[in-house]
């Protein structure tokens, strides 16, 4: 069995000629070309005559699924998985993190795509299953909106560093006499890491004749006599010119976050607008395309990988990665982590699963799907570390420093490690440089579209009488607008402050109210019946226990923790104003207050508390032929594996 955790699981094969389709209309949405498809050997308009709906569907199962790895495998591990790995030490962060995917994130990923599935719905009309519970969609739409709008930010820097990637020589690759801190010191990628070790250890003794002169003139510190009269904090220049040439970055924001840069502005702008063109037109060009961007990324980071591990110091790095430390196993705070990281990973709890699955065949085997999406993604959580950590291990080696000290963690930590592999490619250190970003620009966009789809699948669900190229070209003007807050000199700050209450925070409380209404109010042994129905398998012990008592356990367990333990975010060691931490939580507010505004519109609309508490008439399968197959149909013969 996969992953050694399904029990008697049972499986028959079921092919779609079960239910002979008759493919009858093309259509192009903007989930890619989709096929209008009836069912029991009859066409669309014959069907459509006596009442039965049609629903969208993919043209290709396999566009569906490297579409779920493109927003799966994406941002989420080559960025945020090393940065939240390296904030929470490392190699201790692994074990808890691979736990939480096994028995948190691979079997919500399952459950999301059945759901979606089985009803032909969306992550809000999906709730008609418990109808008290609708709020839950529109939450994780506020969700869906805060974190989009930081990854086409973070796409935008990917341009940036796009642009800059064809100067020779690479510009972050050098120190910048006008980009100098007064309280930092710069050190050349290329700089001799013996004489780096010198520097950070013995800044306090002679050393008037040994010094370049490029070095003294980086020199912030007075030379008097020899001897250095302040210490500097040693810095790449890759972090140089990620924080001075291209954030143009503000120590903090007390005094405001200032004005958005003209350069990243524009790169943001250029993000939205191939968002807009990729979802107006849909993905059926977009769809070929991922035969590419499902193996390119892999070939860069292997390349990367290689380069890494044969620079000095590399090892240390790994060994960082890979050695836990036993005490953080018992910190909460490392588990909330690794929970929050599987959903960013797997983009579990945000609904965009949902979405994509509702347009797959009643009978497309989605169990199949999540298992190689969830392994794919896992794989390449582990090799991105390996990358940024190996390099980390270099920088640290290059720095006289400490791996846990090489740079601020954030998201500008993949802005520095992978550039500075790139920059030391000693034969054609710009073309892997295009070919990196690329990748990164791509994982983005996939990732990003996912999430953009959700939220105008939502508001077309809600106003299907609205056009939809509209609906799209509205939500990009807005998320741009929004963007733009990102790519000012407090943008990262406010990303961070944003990736907690209006991510990571708002996914994880959903994620428990999802997997409560799931499992105990619509009931698991309902669940199990509509996916044996749906798949003609039966899921086992490893589903029902990770479901019933795993996963809304351990997860309100952290849940009270947090709250009992909370400490305000902080960026770089520092506490935010208290502005931005009312901010934050009315952040949350918006999301949390979708509860019970919705469910107190499905009391009144059902006409009591018991009815919004049971599936409404509109839940199950959308054809009605099977629909009504489904509701008399108790059980299915399956053979054992």
């Amino acid at each position: 069995m996969v992953g050694g955790g399904v029990d008697n699981l049972a499986y028959t094969q079921t092919e779609d000629s079960n239910l002979k389709h008759n493919s009858q209309k093309v259509s192009e949405t903007e989930f890619g070309t989709v096929e209008l498809r009836a069912e029991e050997g009859k066409n669309a308009d014959e069907l459509a005559g006596k009442g039965v709906e049609e629903r969208q569907q993919w043209s290709n199962p396999i566009e569906f699924l490297l579409s779920c790895i493109a927003m799966s495998v994406g941002l989420g591990n080559v960025w945020r998985f090393p940065y939240t790995a390296y904030t929470n030490g490392g190699g201790a962060f692994l074990i808890p993190y691979l736990i939480v995917l096994m028995l948190i994130g691979r079997p919500l990923y399952f459950i999301e795509l059945s759901l979606g599935q089985f009803a032909s719905a969306g992550s809000v009309k999906v709730w008609n299953m418990v109808p008290i519970a609708r709020g839950v969609g529109f939450g994780q739409a506020v969700g869906c909106s805060s974190v989009v709008t930081y990854y086409c930010s973070l796409i935008a820097i990917s341009l940036h560093y796009l642009g800059s990637s064809f100067q020779a020589p690479l510009p972050w690759t050098y120190c910048h006499d006008d980009l100098v801190q007064d309280d930092r010191q710069c050190v050349d990628s290329a700089f001799n890491s013996n004489l780096a070790a010198s520097l950070a250890g013995n800044l306090t003794s002679s050393m008037t004749g040994d010094l370049t002169s490029s070095l003294t003139s980086n020199l912030t510190a007075s030379l008097t006599d020899g001897n250095v009269t302040s210490v500097l904090r040693n810095i790449g220049a890759a972090e140089q010119y990620f924080k001075m040439g291209v954030l143009r970055e503000a120590k903090d924001i007390d005094n405001g976050i200032g004005l958005p840069g003209l350069e990243l502005s524009m790169c943001l702008l250029a993000c939205w607008v191939l968002l807009f063109l990729t979802l107006w037109k849909g993905v059926a060009s977009s769809g070929k395309v991922a035969y590419f961007t499902a193996i390119f990324p892999y070939i860069v980071l292997i390349t990367l990988l290689v380069r890494g591990l044969t620079l000095p110091g590399a090892m240390k790095g790994i060994w960082f990665y890979l050695t836990p430390k036993w005490g953080e196993l018992a910190n909460p705070r490392v588990w909330y982590a690794a929970v929050t990281q599987s959903f960013f990973s797997l983009s579990t709890g945000f609904g965009a699963l949902i979405t994509y699955s509702s347009f797959n065949k009643f009978r497309h085997n989605s169990y199949r799907d999540a298992v190689i999406i969830s392994i794919a993604d896992t794989f390449t959580s582990l090799l991105a570390g390996f990358v940024i950590f190996s390099i980390l291990g270099n920088l640290a080696e290059e720095l006289g420093v400490d791996v846990s000290k090489v740079v601020d963690s954030g998201p500008g930590l993949a802005f520095v490690s992978y550039p500075t592999a790139l920059a030391k490619f000693q034969h054609l250190p710009q073309l892997f440089s295009v070919l990196f970003f690329l990748m990164l620009i791509t994982l983005g966009l996939g990732s990003a579209t996912g999430l953009t789809s959700s939220v105008i699948s939502i508001i077309c669900d809600l106003r299907p009488d609205w056009n939809k190229t509209k609906v799209t070209g509205a939500v990009c003007v807005g998320g741009f607008i929004i963007g733009l807050v990102y790519v000012t000199p407090g943008g990262q700050a406010i990303l961070e402050l944003v990736d907690y209450y209006g991510g990571g925070f708002i996914i994880f409380l959903f994620a428990i109210v999802e997997t409560v209404a799931i499992a105990f109010i619509y009931g698991m042994a309902k669940l199990v019946k509509d996916i044996k129905f749906m798949l003609n398998i039966t899921i086992g012990f490893y589903w029902k226990f990770c479901m019933m008592f795993f996963i809304p356990v351990s997860l309100i367990a952290m849940l009270v923790y947090m709250i009992y333990d909370y400490k305000p975010v902080q960026y770089q060691g520092k506490d935010f104003p208290d502005a931005a931490i009312y901010a934050g939580w009315t952040l949350t507010g918006l999301a949390l207050i979708q509860l019970p505004i919705w469910g107190a519109w499905e009391i009144y609309k059902s006409g009591g508390v018991g009815n919004a508490f049971r599936p409404n008439s509109e839940w199950g399968p959308l054809n009605k032929i099977t629909k009504a197959e489904w509701r008399q149909t108790d059980s299915e013969v399956t053979t054992e594996l």
